[in-house]
């Protein structure tokens, strides 16, 4: 036992942090059996044991900061990690058949939560920052930048694959005029999307982007890439293409990883996003090539950290108007998953791209002022 906690502890100091130190940042360990189980388990135990409340920290969210920038990551990986990795490798878990399981899983959970945690259009992206100081006004701020970058205007036909709650179809139907088609493979979305944009020219679907063959003047995608897969990125751009008009543009909005991997972390594969993965920019390059001009590709994902932060402070500050449907494990499970993610983008593990594509490069070059 003496021996992991040493390792453990070796580790953690490398990275500034302290088992039962005094910062905001240091863990209060509760069970001993804590050292073993991060060792063997890695990510998995850490984010496990956690829920189980064998260990504290006053500030998850700086503690990951802390923890990422010293790559600890990287030091403490299990066998488990390895067969995460040869299952993305061999197998395609994005395939059609289970296009649905991410909507179940996650966003089916119950829109209560997450009209407390979201905004009031209920956007679950990162959110702009840039002139704004509220999380009305950040999603507010994306919603417009999405829609100017494709020069957004009245009687406009748009998909918008991977629609949410329906965030950016009711905002372009009621500000631009314009037409929306939103799909999406949750149920309750398609439910409280369709509930807030009755009356616009809005529909939503419960459909799986591979099912798509329809001509439109504009696509966007926010936030849904990472649940397409490496071995399915080509399909999506391949789709995308035989969507979209001549002359129109795509925009694509994802979370983008330093390096390209085949699957994510452990425990937020089994706890948060069954199957997900995040992009890199050789692997977008590669899905969209042949297919798309880039006309301008955008990185502001320092503007998650704070938006993360801001979703969880609605959490907490609303946990007691949920918790009779959830239990204690449900709000630590979920703390863990807002801060760790948070940590994680403060420490630029992480980054937030808008990527703008045409089919055959815009004539004179994209015009956008900011």
């Amino acid at each position: 036992m003496e021996h992991f906690k040493e390792q453990i502890e070796r580790l953690l100091i490398s990275a500034d942090v302290r088992i039962n130190g005094s910062r905001p940042w240091d863990i209060e360990v509760h069970n001993k059996e804590l050292y073993r189980r991060v060792f063997s388990q890695g990510s998995m135990g850490l984010g496990e044991s956690y829920m189980d409340g064998w260990w504290d920290c006053y500030a998850l969210d700086e503690f990951f900061y802390k923890i990422l920038s010293a790559e600890l990551d990287e030091k403490v990986r299990n066998w488990k990690v390895l067969i995460q990795h040869l299952r993305a490798s061999f197998l395609n878990l994005q395939r059609k058949s289970m296009a649905f399981h991410i909507g179940e899983h996650h966003y089916d959970i119950g829109n209560e939560l997450y009209k407390l945690m979201l905004d009031k259009r209920m956007a679950y992206s990162c959110a702009y920052w840039k002139d704004a100081g509220t999380l009305d006004q950040a999603q507010e701020a994306k919603l417009d930048l999405i829609a100017r970058k494709i020069n957004l205007k009245k009687g406009i036909k748009v998909l918008d694959i991977g629609c949410g709650w329906a965030s950016f179809a009711g905002y372009a139907a009621e500000k631009y005029g314009a037409e929306v088609t939103g799909v999406t493979v949750s149920k309750e979305q398609v439910k409280l999307g369709s509930e807030q944009c009755k009356g616009l020219p809005v529909e939503i679907r419960l459909q799986d982007y591979r099912d798509l063959d329809e001509k439109f003047d504009h696509i966007i995608s926010v936030g849904m890439i990472e649940h397409v897969g490496q071995k399915n990125y080509r399909t999506f751009m391949q789709v995308v293409h035989r969507c979209l008009k001549d002359g129109g543009l795509f925009l694509l909005h994802t979370i983008g990883g330093n390096k390209s991997v085949k699957n994510c972390d452990p425990w937020i594969e089994k706890y948060i996003f069954p199957n997900g993965v995040i992009p890199s920019i050789k692997q977008l390059a590669t899905s969209f090539e042949g297919l798309f001009v880039v006309e301008d590709w955008q990185n502001y994902g320092a503007d998650y950290d704070r938006t993360l932060m801001a979703w969880f402070e609605n959490f907490d500050e609303n946990w007691n108007k949920i918790k009779r449907i959830y239990d204690e494990r449900f709000y630590r499970m979920w703390k863990y998953y807002l801060l760790a993610c948070a940590g994680s983008f403060r420490a630029r593990k992480n980054q937030l791209w808008q990527i703008v594509l045409s089919k055959k490069g815009l004539k004179g070059g994209w015009d956008f002022k900011a």
